[in-house]
Parts: C-alpha cells; structure tokens; sequence
C-alpha cells in the first residue's frame, strides 16, 4: 500500500484543537478516497476502513445527534471496544463539545471483580451518558433486571443516559459545511484519561484540547510523518500512546492500520504481517513486544513473508529500553529488511498528553548523530539502557526538559541522577478532583529561581554526554534502598532473575520489591501441562537468588514462584509492584514455590552448581517438568 500525496504542503496553518484537521484533508480532492484508519481483527481476515471524507462526515453526523440529547460540556463515558466505532465517537464528542471518558468496558455480567474501574471512573467524572453498543447496553440492562449483590455499582449504571453507537451512527443532518465550529475549545478540557495505575490507582488527567494538539504536533514533527505515512498500531485506543496515535494519524495526514491487543497477545506474528502487508513506515510498541515477538512471532512460518524494509519508525516505549534487546531484534531482523536507524526509543507519559521526546532524528538530516550509521552499536548507552530524549539538541523551542535534585529542588548536574521535570504547553491541566496532588505534580517549582511551572513526572533519568542525551532509569516510588544505603532500581534485579533461568520463567512478569528490609522477588513460571517438580522449583529460587547477586550484587532475601498471570500489570503492560507486593502479603497469588534465604549467598552455590549440571543433561528437567506430578504438601514454604 502506498501513497504519494505531493500536493501537501507542510506548512500549511496548524489548527488549535485535532478535529479541525478533518475538515481541511476531507476537502482535498486528492484525500477523498485515502484511507485515515483501516481495522484488521487479523490479517488471515477481511479489513474496513474509514477514509478522510467518510470520517469526517461520521464525526459531524455523531456530533449533531449527540448536541440533540446532551447539552455542551457534558461528561460522557465511552464504553466501546477497541475498533473504528471508538475512533469516530472520540472526534465526535470533541466536535460536539462534550468531555469523553475512554475506559475499557468491563464484561457486563461483572462477575469477576472487572468492574472497579468503571466505579471509579463514574464517581470521579459523575457523567451525564454512557454511549455503547447496543448489545452492551442490552446486557447491561439485563444485568439490572436480574439479582444482584452490588447494589452501588447497580444504582450508578441506573442512573446513567444509555446512548447506543448504532443509533448516534444514523440519521440526517444539515450545515455541514458551517463556518463557525462548535466543538471543544483549545482551553477547553475535552478529555479524562486515566493513566496506567504502575505505581498506584489510576488518576483521572484532565486533558485540554489544545494541549493534545500541541503534543500530537510536537510528535509529528519529531517523527518526520506526514501524508505519505502508514502507521500500524496494536496499542489500547483508550489513554496513552494508543489514544495518541489517533490524533497523531489525523495532524499527519496518514494512514493508521489498527487492530486489537488481544489480537497482537494471541498472535504476534500479526504485527510483522501487517507492518509488512501495508508496507508501514511507522510503529508504536513497549518494549516488551521486541523479546516477546521474537520468542512467539513465528519469524520463519512459510504463510505471508516478512518484509521491514519500509519501516522508518519503530517507536520503542516503556521504560526502561535495554539496548540488548534491541540489540537482539534488529540482529533477528534485519535479514527481513529492517533498517537499525528505525529505532525511535521515546519517552511520554499521561500527565503530559503522552508524548516528551524522542532520541531518534532523521538519519538522512543527522549527519553528526548516533543514528546517523546503520550500525546498531553506535547507539549511545548507559547502564545497559537507550537515550530517550537529546536535550543538547533541542529544536521544539517551547519544550523544556531538566533533571532535578528531588531533595534540593535544584538542577541536578549532567551524569547525577534525579526527577525528570517538563515544562511544556502539553502538559496536563491537572487531576480531576484531586487539588493538593495536582499542585504537587503539575506546579514543580526550583528553588531560588523565577521559573516556568514544571510537571515532576515522578521517573527517575541521568543525563550524559556531549548531545546530553536523557535516559529514563526508573520510576522514584519504585527505588529500592539496600541495608547498606545503596539504591537500586527493580528493574535491574528483574533482568538478572528472569536471565537466570529464561526457559522457565516467563519475561515480563517478574516483580522486585521490599518487605521490610527484605528484597522480594516474585516470578511468574511458564505454563506447563503437568506440575513442576519440586526438585527443579527449589533449583529456580536458588538459582534466581544467586544470579541476582551475581549481575547486581543485591541479596535476595525471599523468592516466590507463582502460577502464570499472578503478578499484576496495566493495559499497557507496565509492571505493578505495589499492587504485586499487596497480593503477596494478602496471600491472593498461587504460589508454586516459595524460599526464604539467609543472608550469606555462598551457602547456595553448591546447590546451584548441582542444578546446572542438572540442566545441562538433556531431557533430565524435561522429565521433571513433564512427567513428574508434585504433591501439593510439598510446594509449601521451606
């Protein structure tokens, strides 16, 4: 698929809020029939799209009818699944003036504790509708009709309008082409999006519409994309950087190719398949997808072959981004076309729209640049992570970003490690209904200075060389503080662990955190048929325990193996740690195994050497895992 739009002019006018991008594409003759978003469930099935002009006439269309049964500035909560139903009713509400709340609509039948975000989100931002399918509306209705336990949850759904998409989908409507629009303002708040909830509850970060248009357009540029664009996104469409590539899409003028996480999750060889069968140039993806589509992605299956060669951006999100990983893919990769200039590690978060920075500049235009070479190591590197910003090299002049002393609240110098600060006109206007944190965030101030407001962005980054590149090390409330004064980030001790024994333990899903001044690590294992022998269980903890201390020199003092899908994540695949340290100590987790260790780590190394010459006799852990069931009495703690 490609496009060549050469009538583009990239200095036409920029718009004050998204949606009056619309009309301007969906006038150009040459835009009628281009393709804004395409929806692919699967490659295997058949695709539908949206073009310019029937996107922009559905969003009118939306609109009218929404201005009927609603009156402006109105809250409304979007219960739709992932799909182009959900891209059109986001610009809808915008253009109709009203506040959307994009969730993700838990299983009506709510029976399985799915539900506690929608309560929260309904007794945050009090909304006057909730727009859904009708067959969600219909169960929803169902639901009230039959007996219940929860009678709050019941009293909220009762006393919210039910807007149905098919209904809003339909009709007629005159002046389209009206001169005066009356959608959400620039200092208008047009949307409540909930960030991930990594290191707490999710808080509700009221976005203005012209913040988002700032950071959609700061992105844009720092990107390159324009009309010639395709993009290909498996990303959340409800916060964050899935929410952020529809609008990214409608500034630039591209084309967005969408599909599901479930889907992506189930089959990741459906990314590669489709970066390759729409020939995309670019695609935004956290950094757990390079490790996991290498493992799963059925790189060398004879159906549909993979081609990257088109790919200009491949964004890379979620700190932290190990350069050995990426390392690893473009290594995988690079035989099927992909180019090691693609690699655009970013750095965003909800209180800032999404989008902070990028170290990633245009190789053709970046002559002295890192990215400049297509060989992968001249990427500059710092305790085995990428840059995600180059503040030596700023060219969005409104932006600005600093790394500051959180005790002090003074500029940290380049090469000392401190709070990540942006001060930027995409910033958030705050938490919905929390005043005192919002001051706290959003209103950083340094100390015995006259300065702009800066929002702390509660990461942790370090600044280095000569282009002072950024790099994000970690999340404050996440820092662990050793006995011995030392700080380390739980990153790190999670690397080691899951390096320890990669065919057992599942990546992504182990959790490193404190009890007291005991470090924990919790590990999910793979699936397996049969229960895991004892034997190799009680190898995994020891092992995890020494390898810890091997690479990070950090005494694990409790190890606890856990069944797959134990330790808690967000929708975007960020690790919980709090919420994962509040299941354990709750006793809500299936544990395999769990050893608690004395402090001296030579005790163990014994045992370790008698695991791995375990190991490393073929077929002997195989057995184990396979053939030998374990009786419940004997996976207890030891």
């Amino acid at each position: 698929m490609s496009y060549q739009y050469e009538n583009y002019d990239p200095s036409f006018p920029d718009q004050p809020v998204v949606d009056l991008y619309l009309p301007v594409w969906a006038r150009l003759p040459a835009f009628h029939s281009k393709p804004a978003f395409i929806w692919a469930q699967d490659s295997h099935t058949t695709t539908t799209l949206l073009t310019y002009q029937q996107l922009n006439t559905n969003v009118h269309l939306i609109s009218s009818q929404l201005q009927g049964s609603l009156q402006r500035g109105d809250t409304v909560l979007l219960l739709c699944s992932p799909g182009l139903d959900l891209v059109e009713l986001i610009f809808g509400c915008q253009r109709a003036g009203l506040l959307s709340v994009p969730i993700v609509p838990p299983h009506p039948s709510f029976s399985k504790q799915n539900y506690h975000h929608l309560v929260r989100a309904i007794s945050q931002t009090k909304p006057k509708a909730a727009i859904a399918h009708s067959h969600y509306i219909s169960s929803i209705r169902h639901y009230l009709s039959s007996p219940h336990n929860n009678t709050k949850l019941a009293h909220m759904l009762q006393t919210l309008h039910w807007i149905s998409i098919d209904h809003v989908k339909h009709g007629t409507v005159n002046n389209r082409d009206s001169l005066t629009y009356s959608g959400c303002k620039a200092d208008e708040v047009y949307l409540v999006q909930y960030t991930s909830g990594a290191t707490g509850i999710p808080k509700p970060v009221l976005v203005t519409a012209g913040s988002a248009a700032h950071n959609v357009r700061t992105a844009r540029k720092a990107y390159d994309l324009h009309p010639n664009s395709t993009i290909v996104s498996w990303l959340p469409q409800y916060h964050d950087c899935g929410l952020m590539f529809l609008l990214l899409t409608i500034v630039s003028g591209a084309t967005c190719v969408l599909t599901s996480p479930n889907a992506f999750i189930k089959r990741p060889r459906l990314w590669l398949e489709l970066l390759s069968e729409f020939k995309a140039t670019c695609t935004p993806v956290p950094s757990f997808t390079l490790p996991l589509v290498i493992k799963r992605g059925g790189i060398h299956q004879r159906t549909l072959p993979i081609n990257l060669s088109t790919l200009k951006n491949l964004i890379i999100i979620n700190e932290p981004i190990y350069s050995d990983s990426v390392e690893e893919f473009v290594h995988t990769f690079s035989p099927f076309g992909l180019s090691p200039s693609s690699i655009s590690p970013s750095y965003g978060l909800a209180e800032n729209c999404t989008f902070v920075s990028t170290a990633w500049r245009n190789c053709h235009s970046d002559k002295d640049g890192a990215y400049a070479s297509s060989s992968f190591p001249d990427f500059p590197t710092h305790n085995k992570l990428l840059p995600v910003a180059r503040l030596g090299n700023v060219e969005q002049e409104d932006v600005e970003i600093m790394v500051v002393n959180e005790e002090t609240l003074e500029p940290s110098e380049d090469g000392v490690e401190g709070e990540i600060w942006v001060a930027s006109p995409s910033n958030a206007s705050g938490y919905l209904g929390h005043p005192s944190l919002t001051r706290e965030v959003f209103h950083g101030r340094l100390r015995n200075m006259v300065s702009k407001c800066f929002l702390r962005t509660g990461d942790k980054g370090i600044v280095k060389g000569e282009k002072r590149y950024l790099f994000v090390t970690g999340r404050c409330q996440d820092v662990m503080e050793l006995q011995n004064g030392e700080k380390v980030h739980p990153h790190y001790i999670e690397t080691a662990a899951y390096n320890s024994c990669p065919k057992l333990l599942r990546g992504g899903c182990i959790a490193a955190f404190k009890v007291s001044a005991t470090a924990v690590v919790v590990a999910e294992m793979q699936r397996f048929e049969k229960d895991v022998d004892v034997v190799v269980l009680k190898w995994v903890c020891e092992r995890i325990k020494a390898c810890v201390w091997k690479k990070e020199k950090v005494e694990i003092g409790w190890v606890v193996l856990v069944k797959s899908e134990c330790v808690p994540k967000t929708t975007s695949g960020k690790l919980q740690r709090g919420r994962c340290k509040e299941k354990l100590l709750a006793g809500d987790m299936v544990i395999l195994m769990e050893m608690r260790f004395e402090k001296d780590v030579t005790v163990f190394t014994r045992a370790q050497k008698v695991g791995e010459e375990a190991w490393e006799e073929k077929g002997h852990v195989t057995r184990s895992l396979s053939c030998m069931d374990t009786p419940s009495s004997l996976i207890s703690l030891l």
